[in-house]
């Protein structure tokens, strides 16, 4: 008779088992951090992106209007209303700039530019004259800045 004995099996035991498990939740665990920073990178890069095409467009009204859009409080608004509609602020109706959908929020008076972390887009004109002189405009996005206070994780124009 040729009975094997259980130990002359070939099986995993259990600690093999948890070891294998174990790194295979430490590899995923990597994987899924870095998938987070490459996402995180991503909506910065897209946010300068967009920065740079709205403050072109700024520059555009101004050429139509002689000033820039006038804006202390609600700017990410004003832009919008400036920008993008037909309305007292811009009343000839030409787009300076147009959106796509995922940067718009709210609906008529209070639709306003929002950047790719969600928040509203920041613009004030007349700008801190100590920063940026005495006809200028400021243009920001708090990116995800962590506290949302931490000027140097901000995408701005100046």
């Amino acid at each position: 008779m040729n009975h094997s004995s259980p130990r002359n099996r070939q099986a995993f035991t259990l600690i093999e088992l948890l070891v294998v498990i174990t790194v295979i939740a430490i590899l995923a665990g990597l994987v899924l951090n870095t998938a987070g920073y490459v996402q995180k990178k991503s909506a910065r890069s897209r946010a300068e992106a967009e920065v740079a095409a709205l403050s072109a467009a700024i520059e555009s009204y101004k050429l139509d209007y002689g000033a820039y859009p006038t804006a202390s409080a609600n700017g990410s608004v004003v832009l919008y209303q400036s920008l993008v509609t037909n309305g007292t602020l811009n009343p000839s109706g030409k787009i300076y700039f147009e959106p796509n959908n995922s940067m718009v929020s709210g609906t008529g008076n209070s639709t306003s530019l929002i950047d790719p972390f969600g928040i509203a887009y920041n613009y004030i004109y007349p700008g801190n004259a100590s920063r940026s002189g005495t006809n200028f405009f400021d243009l920001w996005s708090t990116a995800g800045a962590t506290p949302a206070s931490d000027t140097n994780q901000w995408i701005k124009n100046w």
